[in-house]
């Protein structure tokens, strides 16, 4: 199976911008990439960085600056066999859960994000191509009911939580088990309770 992880290598997590700078979101953009490339790896395959831009990482690179969909789509139109695509800024996934879609049955396997998004594909269906626009959950259901494959939906919390709000930083706090949540801790962002509410918080907020 081949494995793709999407980056957006340029100006990342720009709605992490009122907790982190610019160059602080690269970096934590790459220590949550590196997490789910020890993931795929761990879980017993090679994975290929999908670019925008060159990335210096410790992986196969291939660039793309075109859209998500028409990167992936041109990959998948390539590639005979099985394809799998993992979003880079899901830090919570551990090998297991990856064992867990790559192994699931199914032409198209997905696992959904909040908010109607796909956070990652396995396409064994070769007329399948990817819609990553709006709520590509959806479009991915109906893209492939509409080339007669068969639909499994991984429902998985670790799957489903993929970094782009201040608010999801608590969840990287608080299950997170890697790079992404140590770089956090060792810049100053931590848990803050109150209200009934957790929230992210810088140190010196």
């Amino acid at each position: 199976m081949r494995v793709v992880v999407p980056f957006a290598a340029e100006n990342p997590k720009t709605r992490l911008s009122g907790v982190l700078d610019a160059g602080e979101r690269a970096a934590f953009a790459r220590a949550m990439l590196a997490d789910v490339l020890d993931a795929v790896r761990a879980a017993g395959h090679t994975p290929t960085v999908l670019a925008t831009a060159p990335v210096d990482i410790d992986a196969r690179v291939r660039v793309d600056d075109r859209s998500l969909t028409a990167a992936v789509n041109d990959l998948l139109a390539e590639t005979d066999g099985a394809v799998a695509v993992v979003m880079a800024d899901l830090p919570l996934v551990t090998p297991a859960v990856l064992e867990r879609l790559f192994g699931a049955d199914g032409d198209v396997v997905v696992a959904p994000g909040r908010g109607a998004g796909t956070n990652a594909l396995v396409v064994r269906e070769p007329a399948f191509r990817t819609d990553f626009h709006g709520a590509s959950y959806l479009d991915h259901r109906a893209a492939a009911n509409a080339v007669g494959a068969a639909v499994t939906v991984v429902d998985s919390h670790r799957l489903a939580t993929d970094v782009d709000e201040r608010v999801d930083l608590v969840e990287v706090l608080v299950h997170g088990d890697g790079r992404a949540p140590t770089w956090l801790a060792n810049h100053g962002v931590r848990i803050e309770r109150g209200n009934g509410r957790v929230n992210a918080v810088r140190v010196d907020d």
